[in-house]
């Protein structure tokens, strides 16, 4: 992907489909009858765009816009409404249409009278403005009723006029052409959904190739104007985006990079042994991995970039969760964490306690009642409302410290991520690290640290080893899994794991598609040591779920080949939709069907058989 932003600036270049790439700048937005906007020229003019068509009529010697005779208007005038503000324009950017030098706009004059003497009429006006066909950055096209080609050479060289296809030009008669312009209609009834038909998308791309081997562009009118249809007029190759909805449009292409990713760097998939005949009847250990933020949009955004294939998309027991919170139909990340933690329903922002604020016994308690040692692991901070609903009690999220010293009453084993602030540089002066390692932790600020631990009690936390991975966090996720695999499968208890792959939910707050599919694609390689694990244990429970989906993900388009995809945030938040449940092991049945996030702490426990 090109891309290269200065206000309304940008590059972006198609990759989706499967033509040839297509860059493509605010400069292809054609604002269609743009005169009846309620700010005609001001508003395409604002978003910078590449044409501006204005329909005029010649009516007793005045030159009159607007789309049909029986509409026009005495004060509604060619002059007024474009060639007096174009000069204004002009005269502020010291000669050039737009500041930016390199930019140029077309005004397209549809002439909708007779083509000779409206023409006439447009050209004894233009030499009242000087400036503007003076202007090298200002293309002045004819459209609609125009002269003959065999007439164009007696008017000024500063006309420019539209080209048609079928229509045989001289090589001088192509000098004055702008863009070649066609009925959409002509050759296609695509509305825009789904694909165009084989034979009609190959008349479109034979009049693609007779202009662009000309080297102009290319626009059909009256082409369906909707996401879905830009997404595949561009990868067509249609240069000028012919639209009447050019806000709408020019939002699209500035949000087209955010909202776009290639991965040029697939990860293998491993291939789960499924030995259902050597998995116990009930698990001993349980490997809990949330990727928060995660719905099925953003696992499927996943898999496309990564061609086609996921680890996780691998397993076959699969469920959903509803995420909903005890005082919201929505929930975030605490009453989201908390139902699994706790197996009760409670409200936003509470950690561990339920909708009145008592303490609930978590699921990680549970296990070390029964002797069980836990770990848990966050590519985040681990005192943020996911990691923390499984060992604190507060009803409020943000309380990072008071999280903290949860954490030291709690007894588990592991913890790693980062949130250094909360236990080194608290307002009491406490260093909860120096108390930890007095409690025979083993404990580091330094992530590298993590394979020469000898413990299977340590705490490692370190901030700037859980950065995004478009910053360049390496494979965080991974190594902290295996390393708290390594530690609690030597020892004589058994164990419960949870790990959280926090950033998804950022990316998707965010509402950056590069952001969620780098993250996804990390957590799913850790995945696939978790998958790894079991198949050697064969007595380890794993489950792969989500607290909650964010930014309401819409994928657009998309390409298995390239690994791109394109999308659409409708939300900067989280939203109410369920989301998947993946699970492998021992009881992995257990977590099919439709039910409450709250079941999964009771699945849990029931296959524990905890007294």
């Amino acid at each position: 992907m090109v891309l290269r932003s200065l206000g309304l600036f940008f590059l972006v270049s198609i990759s989706c489909g499967t033509s040839s790439a297509q860059i493509f700048t605010a400069s292809n937005i054609f604002a269609h009858n743009d005169y009846e906007k309620k700010v005609p020229f001001f508003g395409a003019y604002d978003r910078q765009v590449g044409y501006i068509e204005a329909d005029v009529h010649l009516v007793d010697g005045k030159l009159l816009v607007a789309h049909d005779k029986a509409n026009v208007l005495s004060d509604k005038t060619l002059d007024q409404l474009y060639l007096g503000p174009l000069q204004e324009k002009i005269s502020l950017n010291k000669g050039s249409v737009y500041a930016d030098a390199k930019r140029s706009l077309a005004l397209m004059i549809d002439m909708k009278t007779d083509g000779q003497s409206t023409l006439l009429a447009i050209i004894q006006l233009l030499n009242k403005y000087p400036s503007l066909t003076a202007c090298k950055t200002l293309n002045i096209t004819m459209s609609g009723n125009m002269p003959p080609p065999g007439q164009w050479s007696a008017y000024p060289p500063f006309i420019k006029f539209d080209g048609r296809p079928g229509v045989s030009y001289t090589e001088e008669q192509w000098k004055r052409i702008t863009l070649v312009s066609a009925s959409f209609a002509a050759y296609s009834k695509w509305n825009g959904k789904g694909v165009i038909p084989r034979k009609e998308h190959g008349m479109l791309e034979e009049v693609i190739k007779v202009a662009h081997d000309r080297k102009k562009p290319v626009r059909f009118w009256a082409t369906p104007d909707f996401a879905n249809a830009w997404i595949k007029e561009m990868e067509l190759g249609i240069d000028v985006l012919n639209t009447d909805h050019v806000s709408d449009l020019a939002e699209f292409l500035v949000l087209l990079p955010k909202n776009s990713f290639t991965s040029n760097a697939p990860h293998r998939i491993y291939t789960p042994l499924y030995n259902r005949e050597r998995w116990r009847k009930t698990p001993k250990n349980v490997i809990l991995m949330i990727g928060d933020g995660t719905g099925l949009a953003q696992w499927y955004s996943g898999y496309t970039a990564n061609r086609g294939a996921l680890n996780v998309f691998q397993l076959t027991d699969v469920g959903l969760s509803i995420t909903s919170s005890s005082d919201n139909y929505i929930t975030d990340s605490a009453a989201g964490a908390t139902a699994m933690a706790t197996g009760s329903k409670t409200n936003n922002r509470f950690v561990g306690v339920d909708s009145t604020g008592k303490p609930l016994a978590t699921v990680a308690e549970a296990f070390k009642k029964n002797k069980f040692n836990v770990a848990i692991i966050s590519n985040g901070d681990v005192t943020d409302a996911t990691p923390a609903s499984f060992y604190a009690h507060r009803n409020e999220r943000s309380m990072s410290e008071e999280i903290a010293l949860d954490f030291t009453n709690s007894d588990i084993d592991i913890l790693v991520g980062g949130g250094e602030k909360a236990f080194m540089k608290r307002k009491d002066g406490r260093n909860l690290m120096n108390e930890l390692s007095d409690r025979k932790y083993e404990v580091s600020n330094a992530f590298r640290s993590i394979d020469a631990v000898k413990s299977h009690r340590f705490v490692i936390l370190e901030d700037s080893s859980v950065v995004s991975k478009q910053k360049g966090r390496g494979d965080f996720l991974s190594r902290s899994l295996n390393k708290s695999l390594a530690v609690l499968s030597a020892q004589p208890q058994p164990f419960l794991i949870m790990e959280e792959g926090a950033q998804i939910d950022w990316g998707g707050h965010e509402n950056n598609m590069e952001y969620v599919i780098r993250e996804v694609l990390d957590f799913d390689q850790a995945i696939a040591e978790a998958i790894k694990f079991v198949d050697k244990n064969n007595e380890t429970l794993l489950i792969i779920t989500a607290d909650h989906e964010t930014g309401g993900l819409t994928l657009l388009d998309g390409n298995f080949t390239k690994g791109s995809v394109m999308g659409k945030f409708s939300t900067n938040d989280h939203t109410g939709i369920a989301v998947p449940v993946f699970s492998y092991g021992p009881g992995a049945e257990q977590f099919r069907g439709v039910y409450q996030n709250t079941e999964i702490y009771r699945k849990i426990m029931a296959l524990m058989a905890f007294r």
